[in-house]
């Protein structure tokens, strides 16, 4: 039979279906309903956005019972947003009792476990030392392993996310950036990411998540999401550079145009491509593999 996952995350929620044997997707659907949105301000999750994902996660449940998954089979994992927020517990008991689905809140530590298994869905085992890197709305997962195995050599849950971010150095809606915010977001990402221990780094970093897959299409000119074009694609710290100054001195409308292929993500691409321009940077290497794996094929792959 068919199995699902959910991943509700601080901006997305990400809803997976494989087949009976796991090497195929049946359905692969991401919805931008920032369930985080004014968390760091009132430490608990807003009516109008627990509105938004519990109507999101009711189609999910639709779809799993329209490939014969009962809902109560589904395995929903949240991750940082949900990890802080008070009344998470509250929220996902209403989900359940609505939706048939449940949802575990999980701890950093799982959720880089769970990416690490889920990353490299469909794209060749790298050679050597790597690193996962998965960019969310509230925190950033750097997990480090060598290829072939289960269990990652070192992780760490970063305290950067995108939302998180935005939220903290900058004006809300904004219509344009200021330079002085933009080097003082800069400076927290950098002391931030200089936690994680570089000495024995990865050869080579995968990025995953949205933002990161938003960043790798629109490097790649897409106006329309292309999974096959953009997973295993590359964006070089070069690229990043190029992006960071472009959306730096952007309008609004000029971000949604850039980011089609996800235009709710526009307004939070500039954080996420200094974190990882960040990462790049700290661990040496020059260059990001995009990755359309992630939580949602590693909960299902590794139960």
């Amino acid at each position: 039979m068919p199995r699902a996952s959910i991943d509700i995350g601080s901006n997305s929620i990400v809803f997976l279906i494989l087949d009976d044997d796991g090497s195929s997707i049946l359905h692969d659907d991401a919805q931008v309903v920032s369930l985080g949105r004014g968390l760091d301000r009132t430490g608990q999750f807003q009516p109008d956005r627990m509105d938004a994902a519990l109507d999101t996660i009711a189609s999910c449940a639709k779809a799993a019972a329209a490939h014969g998954i009962d809902p109560a089979a589904v395995l929903g994992i949240a991750t940082s947003a949900s990890r802080r927020a008070g009344n998470a517990e509250a929220f996902y008991d209403k989900v359940r009792k609505e939706t048939g689905i449940n949802v575990r809140i999980i701890s950093g530590i799982d959720e880089a476990n769970l990416t690490w298994r889920g990353a490299l869905f469909g794209l060749p085992q790298p050679t050597d030392t790597f690193a996962v890197v998965d960019l969310g709305g509230g925190s950033t997962e750097v997990v480090v392993g060598r290829p072939g195995t289960d269990t990652p050599e070192s992780r760490i849950s970063l305290e950067v996310g995108t939302v998180r971010l935005m939220e903290q150095f900058f004006d809300p809606q904004p219509a344009d950036y200021l330079v002085a915010q933009f080097e003082e977001m800069s400076a927290h990402i950098a002391a931030v990411v200089s936690d994680v221990d570089w000495a024995d780094g990865p050869k080579t970093l995968v990025g995953v998540a949205g933002t990161a897959t938003t960043l790798g299409a629109m490097e790649l000119g897409l106006k329309a999401w292309d999974r096959d074009i953009v997973h295993g694609s590359t964006l070089s710290i070069d690229a990043l550079e190029t992006w960071i100054l472009s959306l730096l001195h952007s309008s609004p409308e000029q971000r949604r145009e850039w980011a089609e292929v996800s235009p709710k993500r526009a307004d939070i691409l500039l954080a996420g491509a200094a974190v990882l321009h960040a990462v790049c940077a700290a661990s040496g290497v020059p260059a990001l593999t995009i990755s359309d794996g992630g939580i949602r094929h590693g909960v299902l792959l590794h139960p």
